[in-house]
Order: structure tokens, then sequence, then C-alpha cells
């Protein structure tokens, strides 16, 4: 069953062609938003979630196919197009480290691969670091009969780089959290440098304060001292924030700090749970 969450609509067809459009999806899921370029603000938001026992692939392409049959504004076209890949098939690679020929090497000890696997990466811009990973090639596929072309990186490059271009330079240490409904990323910030980034998949809030913990243990943070930021699909008033200040001294939701606008049906909720859409392009 393919359900809409959220739509946010303030554009007319017509006037799309100065616009650019953010694509993310993961087998569960599939959302877009619309950045007009000559007023720099986001002007549409659409949300979908897939509820189905069985997530595959070959069933995404059916569902995402279904939202593109319904969406008109799916159907026009636009000034530029990125894509964001959102799945646990990738791996962080230091610069230093990185070996252009041995991409399945840095996936194979972390991850299930296959013989027939398709192997990219994205370079993390000014971090001196590269992000190996396994796209849904089928989708990519499927979304160049759609388009004429478009950039796609894995979502974790975005949340990365972005964090980074942003905290980088803080003097305290920083956890972030970005939470979705199965699963969330870790990321922690610290002397200038990414210290680490995760994914963990998770069913109760004490899966979730586990694993927090659990890494500021690992590298010796002091949660009376660190600050964990929560973004993604998380308020103040849900279990996972309320178990994390149980545990945790200085817990803060992130703010927008968005170099662009947006129209006044977004809300700050809107702006947090969709940080990367929002910063892919």
């Amino acid at each position: 069953m393919i359900q809409r969450k959220k739509k946010i609509n303030n554009i007319e067809l017509s006037h799309l062609k100065d616009s650019h459009l953010s694509i993310q999806f993961s087998l569960d899921g599939f959302s877009f938003c619309v950045f007009n370029k000559n007023t720099s603000t986001f002007t549409a938001l659409y949300e979908y979630t897939f509820k189905e026992l069985h997530h595959t692939p070959q069933k995404l392409i059916s569902n995402i196919s279904s939202v593109f049959e319904t969406e008109d504004i799916l159907k026009q076209k636009f000034d530029s197009i990125s894509v964001v890949h959102i799945n646990d098939l990738a791996s962080v690679v230091p610069k230093a480290l990185f070996d252009e020929d041995k991409l399945e090497d840095y996936l194979k000890f972390n991850t299930k691969v296959f013989a027939h696997d398709y192997f990219v990466y994205d370079k993390i811009k000014s971090h001196d670091m590269v992000n190996v990973y396994i796209p849904y090639v089928n989708v990519n596929n499927f979304l160049l009969d759609h388009f004429e072309g478009f950039d796609y990186k894995h979502y974790s490059t975005v949340l990365i780089e972005n964090l980074l271009n942003i905290y980088k330079y803080s003097l305290v240490p920083h956890m972030f959290v970005h939470v979705m409904d199965t699963h969330f990323e870790v990321l922690v910030i610290a002397n200038k440098k990414l210290q680490l980034y995760n994914t963990f998949t998770y069913t109760t809030r004490e899966d979730f304060i586990y694993y927090v913990l659990f890494v500021s243990e690992q590298l010796k943070m002091n949660p009376e001292k660190f600050e964990l930021f929560l973004l993604g699909n998380v308020e103040k008033d849900d279990a996972l924030y309320a178990i994390a200040y149980q545990y945790i001294r200085n817990v803060k939701l992130l703010e927008n700090r968005s170099k662009y606008n947006f129209n006044d049906t977004f809300s700050e909720i809107d702006k947090r749970q969709h940080f990367i859409l929002f910063n892919q392009h």
C-alpha cells in the first residue's frame, strides 16, 4: 500500500523551468521537493511511505512508478535534478586510503555483496573522504526514462558533508543522530574531523539509547559534556527524545541553518525531518 504522508505545493506546473527537483527514496519510501532558483525558495514537498511486509528493489520500482503516474508535477521539465539513494550499503573511506579499483573491498566486510552489484562512490567535498556505496541501479534506470539526466548521491554523503560544513570548527564534541522509522545514523564531529559515522537499526527506544550510549562509550565521550543533536523523524514530545534526555545532559533538536528560503507553509518540523532532501542540491 502507498500512503502519501505530506503534500505542500505552492507552485503552478507552468512555472518550473527555472526550478530544481530533489528526489530521495528508500525501499520503504519516496519523497521529493521543488526549489525555485530565481527566488532561492523551496516551494513544494511530497512524501510517500510504502507499507508492505517485504520490501524489495523490484517492489520499489512498482511503487515509484505508481507515484509518477499520479503526480503531474513529476511529469514536468526541470532545470536540474538531484537524486539521493537511502540504504545501508555504504562505507566512508579516508581519501588517503582510497583506491578506485577496490570499491568492492570497502563494502564486502560490513555488508553482503553480490557478483552483479554495481559499486560507485561520492567525494565528500573539502573533507578528504570518499563514500563508497551500492545504488539502486534499477531506480536510476527508471528515472533516466523520465528525465534527461540527473546527479545522484548516497544520502549519508549529503548528511556528512552538510553537518561537517556547519560544525567542523565547533569547540565542543557533537553527536548527531538522524532518525528514520526503522534505523538511525550517528555522526560524531570533534577536533575538526568526523570521528565516526554508522547506521543502526532499532525497534524500541531502548535499542535507540543503547546504541547512542555505546558510541559515546567507545569514543570516551562524557554524557555530561558532549552535545547531542537530533534530526529527522523526532520531536521533543517523542519517546526517543525523552530517553535521550534521561541519559545525556545536553540534548537538542537541530535548528534550521539553511541559506535558502522556505515558503511559509513549511514548518520547522518539515525542515528538520527532511534535512537531507533540502540540502542535497
